[in-house]
């Protein structure tokens, strides 16, 4: 983690201010957006810290986790929300982890992993309310290597990470904001309309995962690579491959049975783990360039294609695909969504999050012919979980947990609901 060298961030605080103080004041037409600037501190100082400490407000949920009864959500880029779930009608925010730079996660016994910008690392669960980082595996996620920054010859013990970000509104003419929108932000995903956040039973993830375990490894993918870490010794991660999947739009990772289906901007990868250290390619769909989880069953794999300003594309389906031949996946059916995101199957029920349109549920028994049970309105959905009829669901205004049982009376059972800034 202290070996990279990299100053972006320090270019995008300074240009934009150049920008905006430099902006042209002809110009009556204004746009304010929200910057978030770096604020640094020594790699020592940030890993001291990651441990867990009184529960903080959800503000920005991303990716979750859940392993017995505790949900393990995602707090973008600053840590992960341990939540007691024991009562799923009454849910309790126990703890926060703090790490900053945090995207996935992954669960197995008493140990968390956990992305923190280039690191990966081991915490100590046992105590949920007492978490402790055990081991730090450095760089091994060096596309994360633009949060850090390292002065002069390049010193390695110089090395200083973003601990956090400072919110700071920004107003410039219309010419300048277009000409940032085009040339930063939307390589960024940022929205149009201004706001660029911060860099957006046993266990299982969402759809959205990046993370993944299956049998003694955890298995990792990048934007254009798919990593597999021996965790054997579960306190020793040890990355052992690293494959290039040549394609820089990878996104999620997903397993199954021996499989895992890894969904990228242009298609879906099922690669086999007969040989857990070194998965092998086995099979590819193409698509046309969308945003693209995945997830599996027995015969099929389930892609929601969707479009958004970091995938460059229009196209908002459903696409089912037979896999009885893993090494030749066949369009079966297209549905058209309005904007899919994340998914899961529990038996016949297919959920997909379908952006504003909230999350609607299918019986998939036959594919060729979904059935559109119920339509949960008044959710901006982004994933998830659905097993042993209920139905955790990560939203834009708060955490969702809903009760199938009676698949035609779908009951909310509980809701976190977000602190907004």
């Amino acid at each position: 983690m202290t070996r990279i060298n990299q100053r972006l961030l320090l270019w995008i605080a300074s240009a934009v201010l150049t920008i905006t103080l430099g902006g042209c004041l002809k110009d009556n037409c204004k746009r304010t957006y929200t910057l978030y600037l770096p604020v640094y501190r020594t790699v020592a100082e940030v890993r001291a810290q990651m441990k867990s400490g009184t529960p903080q407000e959800v503000k920005a949920p991303g990716k979750l986790y859940i392993y017995n009864n505790y949900i393990f959500l995602n707090e973008q880029q600053k840590g992960i929300h341990i939540i007691d779930n024991t009562n799923p009608a009454a849910p309790r925010n126990i703890a926060f982890i703090n790490i900053p730079g945090n995207a996935d996660l992954a669960v197995k016994g008493n140990i968390l992993y956990a992305d923190a910008y280039t690191d990966l690392v081991a915490f100590d669960i046992s105590n949920p309310q007492a978490v402790v980082a055990k081991t730090f595996v450095d760089g091994v996620f060096p596309h994360r290597a633009m949060y850090y920054y390292i002065r002069g010859n390049g010193n390695p013990d110089s090395a200083k990470v973003v601990a956090e970000w400072v919110k700071r509104d920004t107003t410039v003419d219309c010419e300048t904001y277009e000409r940032l929108y085009s040339s930063f932000y939307l390589a960024n995903a940022a929205d149009k309309s201004g706001s660029y956040a911060s860099p957006n039973v046993g266990g299982r993830g969402g759809s959205m995962a990046r993370f993944t375990l299956m049998n003694n490894f955890l298995y990792t993918v990048s934007n254009s690579d798919l990593n597999s870490f021996d965790i054997s010794t579960a306190l020793s991660p040890k990355l052992v491959s690293k494959k290039n999947l040549n394609n820089w739009g990878i996104e999620t990772i997903f397993p199954f049975r021996d499989k895992l289906f890894i969904g990228s901007t242009t298609g879906m990868y099922i690669f086999n783990v007969n040989s857990p250290a070194s998965p092998e390619q086995q099979g590819t769909f193409s698509h046309v360039r969308s945003c693209d989880p995945v997830i599996a069953d027995d015969n099929y794999a389930y892609v929601t294609l969707r479009s958004g300003t970091a995938c460059q594309g229009f196209t908002n389906q459903l696409e089912v695909l037979n896999i009885t031949n893993p090494s030749s996946p066949a369009l079966v059916k297209t549905y058209p969504m309005t904007n899919p995101h994340g998914l899961s199957k529990d038996n016949q029920f297919l959920f997909i999050c379908d952006g504003s349109d909230g999350v609607k549920v299918y019986d998939a028994a036959n594919v060729n012919d979904l059935k559109l049970l119920k339509k949960i309105d008044g959710i901006n959905a982004y994933d998830v979980i659905a097993y042993n009829n209920r139905a955790i669901v990560v939203g834009d205004d708060g955490l969702y947990q809903f009760s199938y049982a009676n698949v035609n009376n779908i009951k909310l059972l509980s809701k976190i609901t977000l602190q907004k800034d």
